[in-house]
């Protein structure tokens, strides 16, 4: 109300379609976040069982929750599982960590861009793209804030291109 009170109607409608899109990519990308962290909580738990890990269970939930911070959040889980690990099979803590390695090489290339990617409509490349230059910029913040925002900048910047396509009768699909 307080839009329209005070701003032209089309600035207002401009305004709230960029709000509307900008709060579905960002309500997207926290459940696309929250699944890929179950993803690997749950492969981190299947993967330690499998191979007779100690605290796999404690291992694969403490993982999945650090995995909510983009890329490096589940660094902090290998540490603490890593120490775990050490205190009952030190034998098994290089194991441990090798096993850590090969997973988030996994999760770091495949899952993580395409869940999250497929989540906010942004292709896998830009996801990673987004993390890395956010994570350049503003650290751990720019990289919880730069996917939703390329997010919203691809969807704005495609609706634009896909009406001039229209104005000019010309077909995406055939370009």
């Amino acid at each position: 109300m307080i839009l329209y009170a005070f701003l032209p109607d089309q600035l207002c409608e401009q305004i709230i379609r960029i709000a509307s899109v900008s709060s579905k990519t960002f309500s997207r990308f926290l459940s696309g976040q929250c699944t890929e962290a179950v993803i690997l909580g749950t492969l981190f738990f299947l993967v330690m069982t499998l191979f007779g890990f100690p605290y796999a269970l404690l291992c694969g939930v403490f993982i999945g929750f650090t995995a909510l911070v983009p890329i490096f959040g589940s660094f902090l889980g290998c540490a603490v599982g890593a120490f775990l690990i050490l205190m009952v099979a030190p034998e098994r803590t290089i194991w441990f960590i090798i096993m850590f390695l090969v997973l988030q090489q996994v999760e770091g290339q495949l899952i993580y861009p395409h869940v999250v990617g497929n989540a906010v409509g942004l292709p896998s490349i830009w996801v990673l793209a987004a993390v890395s230059i956010g994570g350049s910029m503003f650290g751990i913040p720019g990289m919880l804030f730069f996917i939703p925002l390329s997010s919203v900048l691809y969807a704005l910047l495609r609706e634009v291109v896909y009406r001039r396509l229209g104005d000019k009768k010309l077909n995406p699909e055939e370009l």
